[in-house]
């Protein structure tokens, strides 16, 4: 009888701890995108070529991800986004974030 417990309760356990990992993955993707975006829109409202910006972005995102850069004439928007690392839950959406700063005093776009 005891075999027949631990049969069925070992699979659950398992799954209950890949949707953790799952959620846990997604959730840190999604603080590295909202951190990545904001320091990319902070360093382009300073005046920063738009390669430097997309670089300081990518070195703060996970692994994978597109980083766009808008500017206009009140500021700059940066937008990041990756793909979900977590292959055991298919169809989860990506990691999205971005950030707006307006233009510092004496920068012109």
């Amino acid at each position: 009888m005891v075999s027949a417990e631990v049969a069925l309760t070992i699979p659950s356990i398992l799954l209950v701890l890949a949707i953790c990992l799952t959620a846990l993955s997604l959730g840190v993707d999604q603080v590295r995108c909202e951190d990545a975006a904001r320091v990319a829109a902070r360093a382009a409202s300073r005046g920063e070529l738009t390669g430097t910006v997309q670089q300081a972005a990518l070195q703060r995102a996970p692994e994978g991800a597109t980083v766009e850069v808008e500017e206009d004439a009140g500021g700059v928007r940066v937008i990041v986004e990756a793909r979900p690392r977590a292959r055991l839950l298919p169809g989860l959406p990506g990691a999205v974030a971005s950030a707006h700063a307006v233009w510092e005093p004496g920068v012109r776009p």
